[in-house]
């Protein structure tokens, strides 16, 4: 009966700690729970309680405890390994938005305005850090929060819990396409400022040339931070509506299997 019952609580301790390290690494990347804004220890709190919850459920899916200490430290960093990929490309994806700010900001003359931006810890230009706040809001509000932590949880479908690493080659290649889609995305949500900004460069150079007299730069300057506030007024709810769905289609077209 001892024997039993230690089994019973080494068995639950180790599928414990391998969902601990697959959820835990993705908790610490990926967008909104990951953030500098959320302690690191309120994010560990956070993965033990899911880890906690979902180890019995996952516990079919998880291999047995191996014999030896190398294969468990292998097995260990494995799913660390695999963690960390699936938040890195959550991550990556939200990185439109910064570049779709970052974009608008220079078109609307407002690049050297900086602000913190919690989502990257860094000084970025105010409207791409306005546009990252605005895409973690809309990921907690949406319930996409929910669809990330699902996406992780069937990764065990895509990543069984083997102890073997994947592919490298495979995910350098997924995650250097989510790098392209997340850089034209942002590109995307940008370009009606990037028409824009090149229309109406163009018609101060011809109105520069015909009167030279004319203080150019004075009068551009504040007519392209008011046209650009317009744009962004009528195309923030299409953009970040289409962002989003983008979002989730590929998160679950790169995570989850078919």
């Amino acid at each position: 009966m001892q024997n039993l019952l230690q089994e019973i609580v080494v068995g639950n301790v180790f599928a414990f700690l391998l969902v601990f390290m697959r959820f835990g690494t993705a908790l610490m990347i990926m967008p909104g729970i990951g953030d500098s804004f959320v302690s690191s220890t309120v994010r560990a709190l956070f993965a033990a309680s899911i880890s906690f919850i979902l180890a019995p459920v996952l516990a079919a899916r998880l291999p047995a405890m191996p014999p030896d200490i190398g294969s468990l430290i292998l097995l260990i960093l494995s799913e660390a390994f695999i963690g960390i990929f699936l938040g890195t490309t959550m991550r990556t994806l939200v990185s439109a938005l910064d570049t779709a700010g970052t974009i608008v900001s220079t078109q609307a003359g407002l690049s050297n305005a900086s602000l913190f931006n919690p989502a990257t810890n860094a000084q970025t230009p105010i409207l791409s850090a306005a546009y990252s706040s605005l895409g973690v809001t809309l990921i907690f509000t949406t319930g996409m929060d929910h669809r990330m932590l699902a996406a992780v949880m069937d990764s065990y479908s895509l990543f069984p819990a083997s102890g073997a690493f994947p592919d490298p080659g495979s995910l350098t290649q997924a995650l250097a396409k989510t790098v392209e889609l997340a850089f034209s995305t942002g590109v995307q949500l940008a370009i009606p400022f990037l028409v824009a900004g090149l229309l109406m460069q163009l018609g101060f150079g011809v109105l520069g040339r015909l009167m030279p007299q004319l203080q150019v730069f004075f009068l551009a300057l504040p007519l392209q931070i008011f046209l650009s506030l317009v744009i962004l007024l009528v195309t923030l709810s299409a953009s970040v509506i289409y962002w989003l769905g983008g979002f989730d289609a590929v998160l679950f077209q790169s995570l989850t299997p078919e």
